[in-house]
């Protein structure tokens, strides 16, 4: 009967210790919105995303308006003049409506983000794993367009309200300004993408392209970079507090409950009788 009376404690009290574990915080690093011009404060559903940052509709940072300014070759979200070196293919401009989108709507770049001293954003993104495919796509489609700078966050003519290549500059095809895909991802919008060789739907890269009818594959990718981020040296010993924290609040949450256990124990111990 000690023994068993023994073994039923253990089992009390390891129900009550699970029942008593501190419940994590909400990740910061997930599902949230950049501090940005045209972000929302937290994201949620939006029904009417306009085409091609509809995939991000159940659950978006950006607002109907946004996703349809971000359509327009001259859109009021930032002024920015695709067509500054003629006009652009539209194979190639999809790319960059979808990178849009991807920017404005998507609320699973928590891992990426940075703080950042601009005047029309306190926070942007940088090195986001892009998917192999994604990154190869656009540089495919957007090789023959042309255009006379590398780097398109700064550096333009912005005299008359709009970007214009500045003086001195020549308009180039895509395939001289960028002679490789990875040269595409990651200088045009200073380093914010990182050309990967992970594919997609492998749960290790960010896909700008996907259907939504099977989920967003991004949330996957966002919880996968967030563990690894969180499990890096310089955050070891931010976790260890938190850790250390949680244990100590156990054994007062255990004491108030002990008496209670220690009831239910003996009621379900009547009637065993010596073996």
């Amino acid at each position: 009967p000690g023994l068993a009376v023994g073994m039923g404690v253990e089992q009390v009290l390891l129900v009550l210790l699970a029942a008593c574990t501190v419940v994590p915080a909400k990740d910061p690093l997930l599902n949230i919105c950049m501090d940005a011009k045209h972000h929302k404060t937290t994201p949620g559903p939006e029904g009417m995303l306009y085409k091609q940052c509809a995939p991000w509709k159940d659950n978006a940072c950006c607002t109907a308006n946004t996703s349809s300014e971000a359509h327009k070759d001259e859109s009021s979200l930032y002024n920015f003049n695709w067509n500054h070196c003629g006009v652009m293919p539209p194979k190639c401009k999809r790319h960059f409506i979808q990178d849009t989108c991807l920017y404005e709507c998507s609320p699973n770049l928590g891992p990426w983000i940075e703080q950042v001293d601009s005047s029309w954003r306190r926070e942007r993104i940088l090195h986001v794993p892009l998917c192999k495919e994604d990154c190869e796509e656009w540089w495919e489609d957007c090789k023959d367009a042309v255009t006379c700078k590398d780097n398109w966050h700064k550096g333009w003519n912005w005299a008359t309200g709009t970007n214009r290549c500045p003086w001195g500059t020549t308009c180039r095809p895509f395939s001289e300004v960028f002679p490789h895909p990875k040269d595409l991802c990651e200088k045009i919008w200073s380093d914010s993408f990182k050309y990967t060789t992970e594919r997609r739907g492998s749960g290790r890269c960010i896909q700008m392209w996907f259907d939504p009818a099977h989920g967003n594959p991004n949330v996957v990718v966002a919880k996968y970079y967030a563990w690894q981020k969180r499990s890096s040296p310089a955050r070891q010993q931010n976790v260890s507090a938190e850790t250390g924290r949680a244990a100590r609040a156990l054994p007062r949450s255990v004491l108030v409950l002990l008496p209670l256990a220690l009831v239910v124990l003996s009621e379900g111990t009547r009637g065993w009788g010596p073996l």
